[in-house]
């Protein structure tokens, strides 16, 4: 791994101080999976290919992509920078940056999307002497972040800046850096939810309601959600397939269920929630006894769920889309019963999730195939991931939870993926 940072790639490398770090990890090794600042409380999932570039490990931070990008992130303390105005004028006024920007609210907090257009070197007008200029494009985010035991009492919030940039007039490269910023989380309640460039394109309008597939249930929902959860999918299928077969390939397939995962959560958590009522099954359950394992009425009662969500999915009309992403957003795979086989499976460990009970899932390129995966008791076949086997669903074809056709059940050629 390169200790020393290209300037081509960070260009900002003498702007932003970053002052977080992520668990004391090194990066190079954790690229590839979600990244945690223990400090300030934030998350991000960047694409994979971001490899870590520049930093001494406490306060500086920057990734580049194959050569041909790079994402830099810094946190301010408020006292620095009392408001978000002032923060990216100062932002725009370092840079030189043309690009416009658009104020906006991402769950109660503030927030700013910049877009990015600026030169460093002699395209700057830097005079005789500079060094060869460079004209670079993107997208930037200005978000507030939660106070917490660095910055108590009554100062201003501390702020994240991320800036994922690339060389001007690639525009390949739009959705892998709206990818990236869209991926960032500024606290743990944000975790689940959709993202802040989501929030910003897509708002979810006003609440409504709507009934769950085939069934005659009032379940509260946003007026766009179906169109937000859409559209993420929409773009981060058009991330995945710049891996084409690559040795990336499978990561990046990872990545882009858990973003739909992510985006999807809390629209369909009111959804989840009534459909755990109507099934009869509790929302909540705690174990009967003090030990570290639940009472056998709370594993039937976990199971039953699984069972019944099962058989809800597997009703479903079967639909693929192979002009497009080729996958039903989950919004819409649930209120109009719709979608291929790892729509299904994903909505069905969504759900489950949101009932407390271990949902994941597993796919399979070799297969072309989808199924689910739930930590439950009880018979059935199971599939290793982690430290747990796995009871598998099949959700496009009508049997029983734990049954998996034979031509199908070759475990090697199965990736299991889990969204904690």
């Amino acid at each position: 791994m390169k200790k020393s940072i290209d300037p081509v790639l960070s260009p900002f490398r003498d702007i932003l101080v970053i002052l977080f770090f992520f668990a004391g990890i090194n990066p190079a090794f954790m690229i590839s999976e979600p990244l945690y600042s223990p400090t300030w409380g934030f998350r991000m999932d960047l694409p994979e290919g971001y490899t870590y570039r520049d930093g001494n490990g406490t306060d500086r931070f920057s990734f580049s992509f194959e050569g041909r990008g790079g994402f830099d992130a810094a946190v301010y303390a408020g006292t620095a920078y009392p408001s978000l105005e002032v923060l990216t004028a100062d932002v725009q006024k370092r840079l030189g940056n043309r690009g416009e920007i658009a104020f906006f609210e991402y769950r109660n907090k503030k927030a700013a999307l910049l877009e990015l257009a600026f030169e460093t070197g002699d395209n700057r007008g830097n005079g005789e002497g500079a060094s060869e200029g460079f004209s670079f494009e993107g997208w930037g985010l200005c978000v507030e972040l939660e106070k917490g035991g660095e910055n108590p009492g009554p100062s201003p919030p501390p702020w994240l800046v991320a800036l994922a940039y690339g060389p001007a007039g690639k525009g390949e490269l739009q959705n892998l850096h709206l990818s990236a910023l869209d991926s960032i989380a500024p606290s743990d309640a944000d975790r689940y939810a959709p993202g802040p460039i989501t929030e910003f394109t897509y708002p979810r309008g006003g609440r409504i309601t709507g009934k769950p597939a085939g069934l005659d249930l009032p379940v509260p929902l946003r007026e766009f959600d179906a169109q937000g959860a859409q559209a993420l999918v929409d773009r981060e299928f058009v991330v995945l397939k710049s891996y084409g077969n690559t040795p990336l390939g499978k990561e990046a397939w990872a990545r882009f269920y858990r973003a739909i995962y992510r985006d999807s959560f809390e629209r369909l958590a009111g959804a989840a929630f009534a459909l755990e009522r109507y099934w009869n099954v509790p929302a909540w359950k705690e174990p009967a006894d003090t030990g570290t394992t639940a009472s056998t009425d709370t594993a039937s009662a976990d199971r039953a769920l699984a069972e019944k969500a099962l058989k809800w999915v597997q009703s479903f009309t079967y639909e693929r889309d192979l002009l497009g992403s080729d996958f039903v957003n989950l919004v819409s795979a649930a209120f109009e019963g719709r979608g291929d086989c790892d729509s299904r499976a994903l909505l069905w460990a969504l759900i489950l999730e949101q009932a407390h009970i271990p949902g994941a899932i597993m796919v399979s390129a070799e297969y072309k195939h989808a199924m689910g995966l739930a930590d439950l008791p009880g018979a059935g076949a199971r599939f290793p991931l982690g430290d747990t086997r796995w009871l598998v669903a099949e959700t496009t074809a009508p049997v029983p939870l734990g049954r998996i056709r034979a031509d199908v059940s070759e475990i090697s050629r199965w990736m299991g993926i889990r969204f904690e």
